[in-house]
């Protein structure tokens, strides 16, 4: 009897995981117009025959349409599943963006929008102006064409090609660029914590050239490795060399030309790239300048970051991002190479008009973000691009609280924020728009007391 309830218990358990198991037997994809398939079918974290668990068929899905979501092609990818006897089949239906963006550049030329709203008085002479032509599929295989044509306060030329999968597999992408540049303004120098100006109309102080180009390697959904080699041409007026700063290239010189050899590594497993809620993002990254025959500059820098998105519930998550950049070549740098606080994603929270100087630095931010809103808009025909009467809508309410360090033991005369700890903190409203558009206004204040209300843009394409 206990051998017949056992042989009986034995056949229900195998009957009921049966059940659980779905075997994947079709993946269609509708809607893509120019994108070709297989751009989409790679970013699919499955394939027609693997066997997948019914009670993880939900998250599978979800990550397969983050993925696709985060190539940056299409406003928004559902899915449909069938499930008959066992087997399984799923639809992507996806609704492709606006690849060509041919638009006037009406930009400002300073660091952000807040130095050039309060620092520099909202002059119109800092604005950048031209055409700028950006195809983010060009032949419907993910690759990226971006051409510039800029006057106004910074004259820029730029050419940039990017084509991700030139294997079959598509793990082997290539990208290339080529730039050039002239400006008769120069941030010559840091004075307290903020970049000093040199303008003399008759002449150019600054100009610039560079061309290069590189590998990426991508074997699998998240990890990137890319291999980039640069050459650099760069030029600065006798008044900026032999006056205002001679350690701008070093001893009085007015050309610095160098090669430089940058390979980096990234691990990127966020939900949602363009203002993640979950996951995680590790890089690491060297740089040589100056090597080979031309060799004007001698640094070696290596640069950690590392993010991590805490979701609690579907409206509460919190954001954790640290970053190290360490000058392995311990010696002095010209300025050109002493940036650490204040560009780019490098700024601190309540430090938005400063630059913090120095050979290395280290900090950690950290955002508690509450979700207020989460609608879709239709502007229908009042929306005369099809690809946008569709408006995904997220608000977030959000506080701020950063800490950071500079090591300056050359450039002490820059400012007083170095070599000691700092603090930022705030609070504010983020608005994610089309899913990869980023509007954030903030209330901002740092540990010395400065504050104010900041508003920042993240619109890249």
């Amino acid at each position: 009897m206990n051998r017949l309830l056992c042989i009986l218990f034995l056949f229900l358990g195998c009957s009921v995981t049966s059940a659980q198991i779905l075997e994947v037997v079709e993946i269609s994809i509708d809607g893509n117009k120019r994108t070709k398939k297989k751009i989409i079918q790679r970013e699919i974290t499955f394939k027609v025959g693997d066997r997948i668990a019914q009670a993880q068929l939900s998250e599978i899905i979800e990550r397969s349409k983050q993925n696709i979501q985060n190539t940056g092609l299409f406003i928004k990818t559902e899915a449909e599943t069938l499930i008959e006897n066992g087997k399984l089949k799923i639809n992507f239906t996806v609704s492709e963006t606006w690849y060509i963006y041919p638009f006037v550049i009406f930009e400002l030329a300073d660091r952000n929008f807040n130095v050039w709203w309060r620092e520099q008085n909202r002059s119109l002479e800092r604005v950048n102006f031209g055409i700028r032509g950006i195809h983010l599929n060009l032949t419907g295989n993910r690759d990226k064409l971006k051409l510039t044509v800029q006057d106004g306060y910074t004259k820029k030329y730029e050419l940039d090609y990017f084509f991700p999968g030139i294997n079959k597999a598509q793990t082997l992408g290539v990208f290339a660029n080529v730039f050039f540049s002239r400006q008769r303004e120069i941030a010559h120098i840091t004075e307290n914590n903020k970049l000093g100006f040199y303008n003399f109309e008759e002449e150019f102080q600054l100009r610039r050239f560079r061309v290069g180009g590189g590998l990426t390697y991508r074997p699998g959904f998240y990890t990137t490795q890319t291999v980039k080699l640069t050459y650099s041409d760069n030029a600065i007026s006798e008044d900026v060399a032999f006056v205002e700063n001679p350690d701008y290239f070093f001893n009085n010189d007015v050309i610095q030309r160098h090669f430089t050899l940058e390979y980096n590594f990234t691990y990127d497993n966020r939900d949602i790239k363009p203002y993640p809620l979950s996951g995680r993002l590790f890089s690491a990254s060297i740089q040589k300048d100056g090597f080979g025959f031309i060799k004007d500059v001698n640094a070696l820098k290596t640069v950690l970051t590392y993010h991590h998105y805490f979701p609690f519930t579907k409206k509460i998550s919190v954001a954790v991002i640290g970053s190290a950049k360490i000058n392995l070549l311990r010696h002095k740098q010209p300025y050109t190479h002493v940036s650490s606080l204040g560009w780019g994603d490098d700024v601190l929270t309540g430090y938005e008009l400063f630059v913090v100087d120095g050979l290395d630095h280290g900090y950690i931010k950290s955002a508690f973000r509450f979700q207020l809103l989460n609608r879709e808009f239709n502007w229908g025909k009042l929306m005369f691009i099809r690809q946008f009467r569709q408006m995904p809508l997220k608000v977030y309410f959000v506080i701020n609280n950063d800490l950071g360090f500079v090591n300056a033991p050359f450039y002490d005369s820059y400012g007083t924020f170095n070599n000691q700890a700092l603090w930022g903190g705030g609070v504010g409203l983020h608005f994610v728009v089309y899913f990869d558009k980023v509007i954030k206004i903030e209330y901002n204040i740092n540990k010395f007391g400065d504050r104010g209300l900041f508003l920042n843009f993240d619109f890249s394409i």
